[in-house]
């Protein structure tokens, strides 16, 4: 069943008046028609089966026939902190982590970043907000990630450090492993202790040495993703997809 994010405003009583690109997508891509069910969500942990009853060119129309509370969530919420990159594998980091359960991003600003924040236009953002609410509904997610101004390297390990676990996997890490780290947090923790992880991504450069200092500084833990040098979109999939299913099995 085709599962769409719609804002709250849009539900009145048991009726649902669809807008927008929604009601284009079910209207001319979709072509559904009256009696068709789709799911819609309202970002506040509620999902809707609704029935289209109107389906045409100046509305689309359905009746709510159940309500019940959104799944798709992990019991952790992980914040990525990705380093600006180049356009494409940007986005590419939005689409798959959110589809891995990702909770909320943050651009940042390194030494070593070459896109600039003041390259985020009004225009980008919203591109950006279509990519996370389309790979939310396809994966099943019951809450969007949101997604933050742009932040400086300092401001980013600063608030990562007031989550209960903060990483940063770095290729010239030799001590600790990131699954040496996620082992020993749920050896040493009750279950349920940790609930919320940051993961700071660096950009395709790589982040310099006075910057991990800084962050172990604000006790973000420096950690390796193994022998192999990954780039930076695939290093924060399999950072997020590893701290999600060793720490909460993946919801």
């Amino acid at each position: 069943m085709h599962r769409f994010f719609v804002p709250p405003d849009w539900l009145h009583g048991s009726t649902v008046v669809l807008h927008d690109d929604v009601a284009y997508q079910l209207r001319n891509v979709l072509r559904m028609r009256p009696g068709a069910e789709v799911i819609v969500l309202d970002n506040q942990g509620w999902e809707y089966v609704v029935e289209l009853d109107d389906v045409t060119n100046k509305l689309v129309r359905g009746t709510i026939k159940h309500k019940r509370p959104a799944g798709g969530e992990p019991g952790i919420h992980v914040t990525l902190y990705q380093c600006l990159l180049k356009k494409d594998n940007f986005e590419w980091v939005l689409q798959k982590c959110t589809e891995i359960g990702v909770g909320e991003f943050a651009p940042v600003m390194s030494a070593r970043t070459v896109v600039r924040s003041d390259s985020v236009s009004d225009n980008k953002r919203q591109r950006w907000e279509r990519i996370i609410t389309e790979a939310a509904e396809q994966s099943r997610r019951g809450a969007l990630p949101d997604i933050a101004e742009p932040l400086s390297f300092e401001q980013a390990v600063h608030d990562a450090a007031l989550c209960d676990l903060a990483l940063i996997p770095w290729e010239q890490e030799q001590g600790r492993t990131l699954r040496q780290v996620l082992s020993e947090v749920r050896g040493a923790q009750p279950t349920g202790q940790i609930k919320s992880v940051a993961i700071l991504i660096g950009p395709e450069g790589g982040f310099e040495s006075s910057e991990i200092t800084l962050a172990q500084q604000h006790a973000v833990v420096p950690v390796s993703l193994g022998p192999r040098i990954l780039r930076a979109e695939t290093a924060a999939a399999a950072a997020s997809l590893l701290v999600l299913y060793e720490l909460d099995s993946l919801g």
